[in-house]
């Protein structure tokens, strides 16, 4: 009876977290599709070269920065990226 108790307890304990586990990645997902766009369309319609500044790479290190900052991680690299400060 009581290891029927901890197997239930155990079950519930594991279904809580993965489901907040894929809660946060949707959010990071979503973020990082967000970020991506804005950065596609800033390159699309070359809106750096306004400034002098060449187009933004996206690699891994641009994916990751605008996975955990959205929107807001895209415009901070586009700011570093007029400011002169290669990511």
């Amino acid at each position: 009876m009581i290891e029927a108790i901890i197997t239930i307890i155990l079950a519930i304990a594991i279904a809580a977290t993965i489901y907040f586990l894929l809660k946060k990645a949707m959010t990071l997902v979503i973020n990082a599709v967000v970020g991506l766009i804005t950065l596609y369309l800033l390159n699309v319609f070359q809106v750096l070269s306004w400034f002098g500044a060449p187009d933004i790479g996206i690699n891994l290190v641009t994916v990751l920065i605008c996975a955990f900052g959205g929107l807001a991680g895209a415009l901070i690299l586009v700011l570093l990226h007029l400011l002169g400060i290669p990511v």
